[in-house]
């Protein structure tokens, strides 16, 4: 019986074979899009969860009332960690400091094949750790373990980082290393590569102790009122722990250790590990990226609504198919077939055409693969095939089978013999024409739902791009440098050789851009009081060709000069704003003070700029000289020349700075780097509107192709009687016009609502205005229209007598 389904199965697929291929090219374009999303999926969620104890491992994190909102923050003070071992003995901690960008030296004569230095500039992975560390989480150690790490100017590395500083990783233990030309450190261990979907990316790990006498050089004081978001500490509480517990906990610890005024505004809690991932509070000072869980959702929900297209073009398609099949249907009951054989019967064509297209899918979604990481923060090597597609595959290949299956087949048994064998059965009636209609507005309501999305989000991130950042970001180089004592005496020498190439208009030394991810700030007095302000401001150090460089645009005074004895400082409007003053000018000459230092003499108000990226508010920011954190070139250059120009700096740079590996890049697109995410949703909304503009299109020839054929005859009278071609398709296209603007309505408010809400991500922002919607159906209607039209116009220009002549 099986063999004998299959069979017809398989004739009916080979003798209707354009309906056969939209159904299976549909579907399996719609399965390897979802097969892709759920390889993104999958990825993102699986953070950390390679770690045996991953979901009882916490993190403790900051969160403090600023006066002006509440801040977050993963850092903790120097001293916190030894206090925390004292107040939480039941519990194990490990801390941990990370550093970004520095430079590994492998020195000459380490390896077999080098005759100098070798230099390496790491950018994520170094980091200063505590041996307990490996007590709380579980990596492979290839040589050594983690007791190597209780001793100073020890470090251990992963195989690829040994194997890229000394060839082969087995050479590498006992080998020294120099970091930041600061530290000698010693080869001690090795252990295997951390998996991709981790957010600790254990690279360069230098033994703790090691940092206890250069805390200055990595920006630590041995104070809590010092907060660094590199500074973190991983805890793995008792068993019977609970978060509520440890938050209450954590209370008590901040009054006993914090003053009573900072005890006010600091609550320490406990963030899980499985958490750190998806939270967006904080900045991710470990990995890559942070994943916002709104866009897991936005994936989810276009692979949904993908799946659900191509299930709908294929009810649509099988149930007005059914019509040529209803004699065969009337033989088989007359013949003594059961419903439940015919629902069987149907049912396995449905799986045959499923099959075919799951096959096809594939293919497509391992052709697609290597394209995937422009759409996702995924590694190359992510893998197509696992256990969990492999599940995904066959629940969505079973929910395709009873979603697009049982209704045909429900349909296609439920003909009555009599009317079946006498030819009765018509399109009109076969699944009822009111839920053909219902389905083609529901597709298109999904096409029309991801074509506005597409819309907004292209617009909103081509304002982003392109918006006025309040300082110029074009053709500046920027090249992370070294605040140690010998770069610093070499700083002006170096920027006045620069200055004498006529391709480099001006040139700075700061501590970061204008636009950064950095968020050093501390409170401040104004204007000799004697308390200070219920709010924190922003720092920005650099030199006094800070403004000129970036082109920053002042509203009253003017910049410092430097080495001014003053110390004078320039503030941002917002910082004038938030003092309740209107006029910038009033600001001058007033003095500040900052933290716990001396106080500054204001000299200068710049007109706002983006601080950090456009999610957020413009901070107040005061603009000082530090030489010692000044560490950073800016170079801003002319256009002409611009390849010679750059090559130029760096010659320069290697000349002056020869122990320190040039890792230039340019500003705008470290700035475009903060949307990363953004752009690749506003990517997948451009893809699968397609995909869903290509299904759609599928369904609506499929069905207009079914309505021809049914309608040959009476196309072949009207022409006879006179009608028109455009009568004709119009008569065709009429019916579909309307469903589609039935869909537009459906569309609108689903769409306004989920792109008024993404939009809410970004404090500068685009309208959503009633163009966007506008585009949309006028798309539609076109794509819609060219499609029926095709059709239409090739039944309106055949030849009535052909049509007529078995009359």
């Amino acid at each position: 019986m099986l063999k004998n389904y299959f069979k017809i199965a398989w004739r009916n697929i080979v003798r209707h074979k354009a309906y056969s291929t939209i159904n299976i090219a549909g579907l399996a374009i719609g399965v390897a899009a979802c097969l892709l999303i759920f390889v993104v999926i999958q990825f993102e969620l699986s953070y950390e969860k390679f770690q045996p104890k991953y979901d009882k491992i916490y993190r403790v994190v900051l969160q403090q009332n600023l006066g002006d909102g509440i801040s977050y923050s993963e850092g903790i003070p120097y001293p916190m960690p030894a206090a925390l071992e004292v107040d939480f003995p039941d519990a194990k901690f490990a801390t941990i400091q990370t550093s970004y960008g520095s430079q590994i030296t492998v020195p000459a004569g380490n390896t077999d094949v080098s005759a100098a230095d070798k230099k390496f500039v790491e950018s994520i992975g170094v980091m200063f750790i505590q041996p307990q560390f490996f007590n709380i989480f579980s990596y492979k150690w290839l040589s050594g373990d983690g007791s190597v790490l209780s001793k100073p100017d020890m470090v251990v590395i992963d195989r690829s980082t040994a194997t890229k500083y000394f060839g082969k990783w087995e050479n590498a233990v006992g080998k020294v290393v120099k970091m930041d030309n600061l530290l000698l450190l010693k080869v001690a261990g090795i252990i295997e590569d951390v998996p991709s979907n981790s957010d600790l990316p254990l690279k360069v790990l230098v033994s703790y102790p090691t940092l206890k006498t250069h805390l200055a050089e990595y920006n630590l004081e041995d104070s809590w009122g010092n907060n660094s978001s590199n500074h973190q500490i991983f805890m793995l509480p008792a068993p019977d722990a609970t978060v509520a517990n440890l938050n209450d906990r954590l209370k008590t610890f901040v009054k006993k250790h914090y003053n009573q005024k900072n005890a006010a505004t600091k609550v320490h809690l406990v963030q899980p590990l499985a958490d750190i991932h998806f939270d967006t509070r904080f900045g991710n000072t470990l990995g890559d990226h942070i994943t916002n869980k709104a866009t897991i959702r936005t994936l989810s929900f276009i692979a949904i609504l993908i799946i659900i297209m191509a299930s709908i073009n294929f009810i649509n398609l099988s149930t007005a198919q059914s019509v040529g099949r209803s004699k065969e249907v009337g033989i088989r009951k007359v013949l003594g077939s059961s419903r439940t054989q015919l629902i069987k019967q149907s049912l396995g064509e449905t799986g045959l055409i499923v099959i075919f297209a799951l096959v096809i899918a594939i293919v497509i979604a391992k052709l697609a693969l290597p394209y995937l990481k422009n759409i996702a923060s995924v590694p190359d090597d992510i893998s197509l095939i696992s256990v969990g597609s492999i599940v995904f595959l066959m629940a969505t290949t079973l929910a395709i089978v009873v979603i697009s299956g049982i209704y045909p087949a429900l349909v296609v048994s439920g003909f009555t013999p009599v009317l079946a064998l006498k030819n009765k059965i018509t399109a009109a009636s076969v699944g009822g024409v009111p839920l053909r209609r219902v389905l083609v507005v529901a597709q298109f309501a999904i096409s029309q739902l991801l074509i506005i999305g597409t819309i907004v989000a292209v617009r909103q991130m081509n304002y982003v791009n392109s918006a006025d950042l309040g300082f110029n970001k074009e053709a500046i180089l920027i090249i992370p440098g070294s605040t140690d004592s010998i770069s610093l005496q070499k700083s002006e020498s170096f920027k006045q050789q620069l200055l004498q190439s006529p391709g480099v208009k001006a040139v700075t030394f700061t501590s970061d851009q204008p636009s950064s991810q950095n968020n050093w700030s501390t409170n401040f007095y104004y204007d000799n009081a004697g308390t200070d302000k219920p709010y924190q401001t922003s720092l920005k150090f650099g030199d006094a060709d800070y403004f000129k460089t970036f082109g920053l645009r002042f509203k009253a005074g003017q910049a410092f000069v430097q080495a001014d004895t003053t110390n004078g400082v320039v503030v941002n409007e917002t910082f004038v704003n938030k003092l309740g003053i209107q006029d910038p000018h009033a600001v001058i000459g007033k003095i500040l003070k900052l933290g716990g230092g001396k106080w500054h003499p204001i000299v200068g108000v710049v007109e706002d700029f983006k601080t950090n990226t456009l999610r957020e508010n413009i901070r107040p920011i005061v603009i000082l000289q530090m030489k010692k954190q000044q560490g950073e070139v800016a170079v801003k250059l002319s256009t002409s020349n611009f390849s010679a120009t750059v090559a130029s700096v760096q010659k320069q740079w290697e000349k002056t700075y020869a122990a320190y590996a040039y890792n230039g890049y340019f500003l705008d697109q470290n700035i475009a780097e903060f949307y990363k995410q953004e752009n690749q949703l506003a990517l997948v909304y451009k893809i699968f509107a397609m995909i869903a503009i290509f299904i759609s299109c599928l369904g609506l020839y499929g069905l207009v192709s079914f309505m021809v054929v049914q309608r040959t005859k009476e196309v072949g009278v009207r022409k006879v009687l006179g009608a028109s071609i455009t009568s004709i398709v119009y008569m065709f296209s009429k019916e579909f016009m309307l469903l589609i603007g039935v869909s537009f309505v459906i569309a609108t408010p689903i769409a306004y609502y989920m792109m008024s809400s993404w939009l809410q991500n970004f404090v500068f922002r685009i309208p959503l205005s009633a163009g966007v919607f506008v585009l949309a159906i006028v798309a539609s209607l076109v794509v819609a229209w060219i499609t029926v039209g095709y059709k239409s116009v090739k039944a309106a220009l055949a030849n009535p007598v052909k049509s007529l002549r078995s009359e």
